[in-house]
């Protein structure tokens, strides 16, 4: 277990943790006034889906989104140009519509910069300011004031530009005080690695307000043959655990900053298939626990394969489902 995190001037915390009329206590760590709800949980576990930036699909609109998570800002190629997959600039027209369609049910819009396929501007930009500009650049494009780092792979690994995102990001919210941040990191059932920890330790040591930390509850190994659902909820357990070591924080607390991602029906991975029976799981552990919101990869992959969809893991599920059903089942319930 890892030393709780603290600065001269006392305790690191999640941002969560920050709220009106909270006291300190002599150990420095705050709580919420006498009969209110614990600090970071939330009303109702929100759905918050990825959905592809550049391309709509009719999928988008099933469930009852909170907010969209845009998939992704990367480098153009090996400048510190933030583009949509590397390819549309962030303000281009056609995205730009897209976000409008996306939010004028109401839902917010996150920014989702990184994923698999990289290069996560971070590996690419020489400074942080720059980077921080590099960020504040697709933000602004996509008028959100919420942003998501899915580092994954290599990026994952390498010190030098987590910690030089670290820095971007705590200039990126000292000049925007209403930013919220989310890491998206891999899981395991035991939890997060060692470098995904590194990774809010170097964010905690910049004074980040860590809003979020999304964990993919997918791609364990050919060894987890068994129930995703139930695999999640241990993932969960675990990184619950880890939050509140790093950032020396109550259990509320840090349900409330977590956040749960599947990926649903067949992955890559032999022996995971993630089912409607898993999400429904996952949907009610969530709320039971406080956890901030559930999501999945992808909207556009929430339709059984047939027809038009070929490829399970690009634009199906590969289970037996109607349209949409893992959009609702991970929807909150009236």
């Amino acid at each position: 277990m890892r030393n709780s995190l603290r600065t001269a001037a006392g305790l690191i915390c999640l941002a969560v943790l920050a709220c009106t009329g909270c006291t300190t206590g002599t150990d420095g760590s705050a709580s919420a006034p006498e009969g209110s709800a614990a600090p970071g949980t939330p009303t109702e576990t929100e759905y918050a889906p990825y959905v592809s930036a550049t391309a709509a699909s009719p999928l988008d609109g099933a469930g009852s989104a909170a907010a969209y998570n845009l998939a992704f800002v990367i480098a153009d190629g090996d400048a510190c140009t933030p583009a949509w997959n590397g390819t549309k600039a962030v303000d281009d027209p056609a995205v730009r519509s897209r976000i409008a369609a996306l939010t004028a049910s109401g839902a917010s819009v996150r920014v989702s910069f990184g994923g698999a396929s990289g290069p996560e501007l971070a590996e690419v930009c020489d400074s942080a300011p720059e980077l921080a500009a590099a960020y504040g650049a697709a933000l602004d494009a996509a008028g959100s004031t919420a942003a998501d780092f899915d580092v994954e792979g290599d990026a994952l690994k390498d010190t030098v530009s987590v910690d030089l995102r670290s820095e971007a990001i705590a200039l990126l919210q000292r000049d925007r005080p209403g930013l919220t941040v989310t890491f998206t990191l891999p899981v395991m059932p035991s939890g997060l690695d060692d470098h995904g920890v590194a990774l809010l330790e170097s964010a905690a040591a910049e004074a980040v307000e860590v809003t979020t930390v999304n964990i993919m509850t997918m791609n364990y190994a050919r060894s987890y043959d068994g129930d995703m659902g139930d695999y999640a909820e241990r993932a969960a357990e675990s990184a619950h655990e880890q939050l509140r070591a790093v950032f020396d924080t109550g259990g509320s607390t840090a349900w409330g900053a977590l956040a749960l991602t599947s990926m649903l029906g067949v992955n890559d991975i032999d022996n995971e298939t993630f089912t409607l029976e898993d999400a429904a799981q996952v949907r009610e552990f969530a709320r039971e626990k406080g956890v901030a919101w559930v999501s999945m990869w992808a909207t556009f992959r929430d339709r059984e394969c047939g027809g038009g969809a070929r490829d399970a893991l690009v634009d199906c599920s590969g289970v037996e489902q109607e349209d949409g059903a893992f959009g609702e089942a991970f929807s909150p319930r009236p």
